[in-house]
């Protein structure tokens, strides 16, 4: 241990104290942390009182933060597989013997071919330097296959950047001077809570609030209004909006003349859009399409706070494009409580280059693979078109074997004999059941880190409040070993975590700025489109992108639109989001918070449940040509009728029949961004 954490060690036990931390999960709120330490321990994680964003309120999630950190069932020790593959059965070892057998085996691979292994992360952290620093110069250094993370919002970002310039939006806070606020795709009460909060402070000064969203959300109970339509028909609907604009003279003419590019080709589409059209599609009334055009053309400021479930079918990156484009017509952007938000990311001056070091590929350029087409990649065998079989992953930060779609490949690809695999991981997830090695890795508490957001525009420094909980290590001190093990000699490899930290954003924001009050506010305009000037190539809204040219609506890949057939024979729409005490499969297997959300659960609207005999309660068989899930039936109007709520990411290992929802999913893509169509699955449903 070295003297910075010796000196650490000797004040937890000398008093208590309270240690800075940050949010590490990927949730748009970024939250600013007050850990309590005490004889060494952490007693309690609370909201820093003083950052603006996070006003002393956590989730419900991370308030439990302490109970996941000492959780019984936490990995303590390096474990190699004694059984078989999905079994859970481990031996534990030293970390010499697990780092020099991982090395060898990984050594002896890239030997033939270094593309045959495979890195697989997202967003288990969301941290500069725990998430992808040290981790991605180790693969870059070996010349790994490189891994596209799409499993969660390239579509949207694709579309931001196409229409934008990056992924960029109105400041959260300016959401309380808003006259009107569509909730846009978005359950912001369970997974945006301090937008919320500002939100309802709108509310209070006489806002009005519409969610639009096809589940009836704990946040469309509390919304004025809830226009719940059809799965995958946002863009169809953001069409009539245009088209309303249009026909009722409602459009800022020289904001769209200033500020836009290539309006007319889209003028020209939206007009074939009237509400009886979007009605049909949408499952919607005329006039209600109508009454929301003219609400948000003539409440000013009007904003949208956009989230990623939409993005999650067929057409996900244009509906994105679609509604990013609404505000510009409107000339919403005006005012600093107008405009759009769906992620503020793009506004952060990361220096990925520095943090990831890709010169370390030298000439080599490796194929890249879909991570949300795992499931078949898993299963495919060498060839000119793909590349080397994947012989060996590397799993750090994601639980693919339950997140993933399309499980049941998934889970045939992991149970592979002939694949070595190598998991970081807190607990037993179900992905850690297929490993060879389980290596201990540490968690938010244990850790230095620095935190952008893609909800607000603050940096953090998350400090380590403890030591390291048995032989856990970081995330970047596994790899620094695998490094070593493996011959690496570069000096990027022997950088601490703080050296990594201070360049991640180039010497703009330093740590010891961060170190001063726990975070830095970035030096933004506070209605940063006002006069245009947005980050794309021309400064203005491409409405027409060079790359992806004029954005129009797109059916589902599974609907009675496009696939009559399968639609006959599956009726029903389904969509997963997920569970409110669960973040992705993160927090169910904290016991408080499982007892809570109870057991795996299907909504199902009452129409649907009665015409199938299914009773409240009772078991269900979730089924289509993928696979079947087993769960308790939940007989309620959260469904809209044809449409039933799958709600996950439950571990396969704590479901029924050890399955879940992405039993039923597939491996389509949409149409931006290479990303899974989560939310664009027909399934029947038969009582048990």
């Amino acid at each position: 241990m070295n003297s910075s954490v010796d000196a650490r060690s000797a004040m937890d036990h000398a008093a208590p104290r309270i240690v800075r931390g940050a949010c590490p999960h990927d949730c748009p709120d970024t939250c600013a942390m007050q850990v309590v330490v005490e004889a060494g321990r952490a007693v309690r994680v609370q909201g820093h009182p003083e950052h603006p964003s996070t006003h002393g309120a956590l989730c419900r999630k991370v308030s439990r933060y302490v109970e996941r950190s000492y959780h019984p069932e936490r990995v303590l020790h390096p474990l190699k597989r004694v059984g078989p593959k999905g079994a859970g059965q481990f031996e534990r070892v030293s970390w010499d013997e697990a780092l020099e057998g991982i090395a060898q085996r990984l050594g002896a691979i890239a030997a033939r071919d270094p593309e045959a292994i495979l890195p697989y992360s997202y967003a288990g952290t969301m941290g500069l330097v725990q998430g992808e620093s040290m981790a991605a110069r180790f693969f870059h250094r070996l010349g790994a296959s490189l891994l596209d993370r799409t499993i969660c919002a390239s579509a949207g970002a694709e579309a931001l950047t196409a229409t934008y310039g990056g992924k960029v939006g109105m400041h959260v806070e300016h959401f309380a001077e808003s006259r009107l606020i569509l909730i846009w795709g978005s359950n912001s009460i369970a997974s945006n809570l301090h937008f919320w909060s500002v939100a309802q402070e709108a509310k209070r000064r006489g806002a009005r609030l519409v969610c639009i969203d096809p589940r009836r959300t704990e946040t469309a109970d509390k919304c004025h209004q809830h226009i719940a339509l059809r799965p995958g028909t946002d863009g169809a609907l953001a069409l009539g909006l245009m088209h309303e604009l249009i026909v009722n003279g409602w459009l800022d003419d020289d904001y769209i003349e200033r500020h836009t590019l290539g309006w007319p080709a889209l003028h020209e589409r939206a007009l074939q859009w009237p509400p009886e059209r979007v009605a049909a599609e949408c499952g919607l009334d005329a006039q209600g399409v109508r009454d929301l055009a003219r609400d948000y053309a003539t409440m000013t400021p009007a904003a949208i706070r956009l989230n990623y479930g939409m993005q999650r079918a067929r057409g996900g990156g244009n509906a994105v494009r679609l509604i990013a484009i609404l505000p510009c017509l409107t000339g919403a952007w005006r005012h600093r409580g107008g405009g759009m938000l769906l992620s503020s990311s793009g506004w952060f001056p990361v220096d990925r280059a520095a943090l990831q070091r890709p010169d370390l590929l030298g000439h080599r350029r490796p194929r890249t693979i879909n991570m949300s087409t795992i499931g078949d990649d898993l299963l495919r065998e060498a060839s000119p078109g793909f590349g080397p079989k994947i012989e060996a992953l590397v799993v750090y930060n994601s639980n693919p074997v339950a997140v993933a779609p399309e499980s049941p490949k998934v889970v045939q690809g992991f149970a592979r004999e002939d694949l070595f695999t190598v998991v970081l991981e807190h607990f037993l997830t179900d992905t850690a059941d297929h490993a060879d090695y389980v290596l201990p890795a540490t968690t938010q508490l244990e850790h230095l880190d620095v935190h952008t957001s893609y909800g607000h525009t603050d940096v953090l420094i998350n400090e380590p409040a403890i030591d390291p909980v048995g032989e856990a290590r970081p995330n970047t001190q596994i790899f620094r070993d695998l490094a070593a093990r493996m011959g690496y000699t570069e000096p990027c490899f022997a950088e601490t975590d703080e050296e990594i930290a201070a360049q991640a954003f180039g010497g703009r924001i330093t740590l010891a700025q961060l170190r001063e009050r726990g975070w830095v506010k970035l030096p933004l305009p506070e209605a940063p489109f006002a006069s245009g000037g947005f980050p794309s190539a021309s400064g203005r809204c491409e409405i027409d992108s060079p790359r992806h040219g004029v954005p129009d609506y797109l059916p589902n890949h599974e609907s009675a639109t496009s696939t009559p057939g399968l639609a006959a024979r599956y009726p029903l729409a389904m969509i997963s989001p997920p569970a409110r005490n669960f973040l992705n499969s993160s927090f169910v297997n904290v016991k408080s918070l499982r007892d809570i959300e109870g057991e795996p659960l299907l909504e199902i609207h009452p129409e649907d449940a009665a015409s199938r005999g299914i009773a409240d309660g009772g078991v269900v068989r979730v089924f289509n040509d993928r696979g079947e899930y087993w769960c308790t039936a939940r007989v309620s109007d959260r469904a809209r009728p044809g449409v039933v709520n799958g709600l996950g990411i439950w571990w396969r290992k704590l479901g029924l029949r050890g399955s879940n929802v992405n039993e039923l999913t597939h491996q389509h893509l949409t149409d931006l961004g290479r990303a899974p169509c989560f939310y664009d699955v027909l399934v029947e449903v038969a009582a048990a």
